[in-house]
């Protein structure tokens, strides 16, 4: 398995666990007490739904600039992890996943936009 492959898979899977723990953990794990469910639903995962189109493609420039979304979930899954003993378990996995997702999404853009950049002998945008 080439590095571009792995790094892919890291990145994707990532970000795709990412979205299933927030699905899992907001609606029945530890559902909110002050906010409707669908409200924070909305507002974890709607940011996690626009890079997906470029990520099931396979695009560099999308996991590039979707790999810094990803700085959203490692400081919420920090935040969490500290301020809330309860949740702490989930708060740590969302990070664990969040740095996944960053960097097999950063790894990724690199390795791939090289393997297009000798392709083509030019820079992709």
């Amino acid at each position: 398995m080439s590095k571009t492959q792995l790094t892919y898979r890291l990145g994707a899977g990532s970000y795709f666990a990412l979205i299933a723990l927030l699905l899992a953990w907001y609606s029945w794990l530890s559902p909110p007490e002050v906010l409707p469910v669908s409200v924070v639903l909305f507002l974890m995962l709607v940011p996690l739904l626009f890079p997906l189109r470029g990520i099931l493609y396979g695009r560099p420039y999308t996991f590039a600039w979707a790999s810094f979304l990803s700085l959203f979930y490692f400081t919420h899954g920090v935040v969490e992890a500290y301020s809330n003993p309860g949740d702490r378990l989930l708060a740590l996995l969302e990070v664990v996943l969040s740095v996944g997702f960053y960097t097999g999404s950063m790894l990724y853009a690199r390795y791939r936009g090289r393997e297009l950049k000798s392709q083509t002998g030019e820079e992709l945008r």
